[in-house]
């Protein structure tokens, strides 16, 4: 796999810009809890997909994580002169198991569904959200802060489970 489960400071730089191009115009205008929606759906399936390990989630936040470094770094070094590749504190939640994820390629299915259905504003919103979301998760702090996220997954699916198995029906 080529990428980087690191974030630099070029990368958190760029994660940040995203996430200020996303909350201004909600900050600037009437603070309308719906022009938040398609962000928070975007953040939402991507850190269900942080979530996972490995597969195809796994590279895609590798990858995500690679472009953010170059994207940011480069923007970092144009505007002020100096390098912004020093590594920030990493991080990975840990703990999901197959019917966790199970709940998580739903979460993700789901927001792809919500970006195909949705208007132009929207899908930058959304993938603006799934960006900043995929980044922050590379760092220590939003990974410790959402070490419970797999454990929560992992009831859900496991109740789903029981569900399908019959489990408790009556």
């Amino acid at each position: 796999m080529t990428g980087t489960t690191t974030a630099s400071l070029g990368g958190l730089l760029a994660a940040l810009l995203v996430l200020y191009a996303n909350l201004r115009p909600w900050w600037a205008g009437n603070r309308e809890m719906k022009l938040l929606v398609p962000f928070g759906k975007g953040l939402a399936g991507a850190l269900a997909a942080a979530a996972c390990p490995g597969g195809v989630f796994a590279w895609a936040r590798q990858r995500t994580g690679a472009v953010a470094n170059t994207a940011g770094e480069t923007a970092g070094r144009s505007a002020t002169g100096t390098t912004h590749t020093e590594a920030v504190s990493n991080g990975q939640m840990v703990g999901l198991v197959a019917t966790g994820a199970l709940v998580a390629v739903l979460m993700v299915f789901a927001v792809v569904l919500a970006w195909k259905a949705a208007g132009k504003k929207d899908r930058r919103r959304i993938l603006g959200g799934a960006f900043v979301g995929t980044v922050a998760s590379l760092t220590a702090g939003v990974a410790g802060a959402l070490d419970w996220l797999p454990g929560a997954f992992n009831g859900v699916g496991d109740a789903v489970k029981a569900l399908a198995e019959g489990a408790n029906l009556l």
